[in-house]
């Protein structure tokens, strides 16, 4: 079994990028408006109003929804790994058909059987991330149906319980986002059957594309626009109902 230098670099450069961005991004949604941060906000505003709300059927959709999509991509990995396994039989032919790729490296077919393993990995993690996410908006429901109404939205304790109710819910869309940036990575690690740089420069895109859309895209913007619209009505809501108590 003989990897090249380059194909190990290329390697660890791979796990590095993935890693590394993985806890860049934790880091930096701490105090930088990003897609996380701006829909944790969100999630907060929707939960206190959820306590408020007597029929609360239309939230089920809203939760359904989200799930009906996990579970797609939680489905769609298991057919995903199930193909790649598959391709464990067929080395030789996939190593043919490497062969016939303009400037692809020669295939060796125990560095094939490594990048075929590479990708089961990534699916398989992936779709543990699914299922996990799945998971935790099934909580979020049991949440849902357990709390409360609050109707005039003054119940400090019920305020509390909804913001836990919103931790759940961020907690299940951050595994969520785990899932799919496999998905992104696993798309890298498609190139490394052609060429180890085409490997490199991959994951190097894929980072870059993700950074692009989670901090720098058209939906931040607007997310975080909306996020301080919220912040005002809120602000309006929480002076009328103090005015209320006085008088």
């Amino acid at each position: 079994m003989t990897f090249s230098l380059l194909d190990i670099s290329a390697l660890v450069w791979f796990i590095v990028s993935w890693a590394g961005y993985t806890a860049f991004a934790r880091r930096k949604a701490k105090d930088t408006d990003c897609i996380a941060r701006g829909l944790h906000k969100h999630r907060i505003y929707w939960m206190l109003e959820v306590m408020t709300r007597g029929v609360r059927v239309g939230d089920a959709a809203l939760l359904a929804n989200l799930e009906r999509n996990i579970a797609f991509f939680a489905s769609t990995t298991l057919f995903v790994l199930a193909g790649v396994l598959t391709l464990f039989a067929q080395v030789e032919r996939l190593e043919s058909v490497i062969a016939t790729i303009p400037f692809a490296t020669p295939p060796n077919h125990a560095l094939v059987q490594v990048k075929l393993a590479l990708l089961v990995s990534i699916f398989v993690m992936a779709f543990f991330q699914f299922t996990w996410s799945m998971r935790q908006y099934g909580f979020v429901n049991v949440m849902i149906g357990a709390g409360p109404l609050d109707s005039d939205g003054s119940n400090d304790n019920l305020k509390a319980y909804a913001r836990q109710m919103a931790t759940v819910q961020d907690q299940a869309a951050h595994s969520y986002n785990y899932g799919l940036r496999a998905y992104y990575f696993s798309m890298a690690v498609l190139c490394w059957f052609v060429h180890p740089i085409l490997f490199i420069s991959a994951s190097l895109f894929v980072v870059a594309t993700l950074y692009r859309r989670e901090f720098k895209s058209r939906a931040v913007l607007a997310i975080t626009a909306a996020k301080g619209h919220l912040q005002i009505e809120s602000k309006v809501r929480e002076t009328a109902r103090n005015h209320k108590i006085e008088s």
